[in-house]
């Protein structure tokens, strides 16, 4: 339904603006300054807003992108997680969303404080350059943050939810044993605990 009505605007769409085509033409009206700059701050915007949805649904295929938590807790049943252990999920979860959202906001204001920059006469590198590496550091943070998160959560699970959770989503990788040659952490010196 919703593919017809699409195609029935896109078809009176282009019937209204070809009407148009046979009239006289008009000359074009200048546009006003404060339009056109308008214009560019509406298009920056929808350009900003675009590459957000594009990273948070887009499909970029790496591993610290997919929502493994989230994954977790809606398999809550199959995995055959405890009490405890959801509620440590939702904890980390929680957590890491509470961080993403004011690494989010501090973020925008780095970019909107390098968009001030750049508006100045003669840019100012020093100033610019500062901004640019702290942007860039929050988008690094977010991401070992999310990572990290990711890791406290497997660590959570036994090995029979592991491979469980392995057999559901067999595009998420299971973390990797150290190589022979570095050593094994204080967790893996221990013997498994029953």
């Amino acid at each position: 339904m919703e593919k017809y009505l699409l195609r029935g605007f896109l078809i009176l769409s282009l019937l209204n603006g070809s009407a148009g085509f046979a009239a006289e033409p008009v000359a074009p009206k200048p546009i006003p300054e404060e339009l056109s700059e308008a214009w560019e701050r509406v298009q920056r915007a929808l350009q900003d807003w675009s590459g957000r949805l594009w990273e948070r649904f887009g499909t970029r295929g790496t591993r610290e992108d997919r929502p493994v938590i989230s994954q977790l807790l809606s398999n809550k049943e199959t995995l055959n997680l405890s009490a405890d252990q959801v509620r440590k999920l939702e904890q980390l979860r929680d957590s890491f969303q509470r961080q993403a959202i004011r690494n989010d906001a501090d973020l925008r204001i780095v970019e909107l404080d390098i968009e001030t920059l750049l508006e100045n006469e003669p840019v100012e590198m020093a100033k610019l350059e500062h901004k640019m590496r702290e942007s860039e550091k929050l988008r690094a943070d977010l991401r070992v943050g999310r990572i990290r998160a990711i890791e406290q959560a497997r660590a959570l699970l036994n090995t029979e939810q592991k491979k469980k959770f392995q057999e559901l989503n067999p595009n998420v990788r299971p973390s990797r044993p150290p190589r022979a040659s570095q050593n094994p952490s204080s967790t893996e010196k221990e013997p498994p605990s029953p």
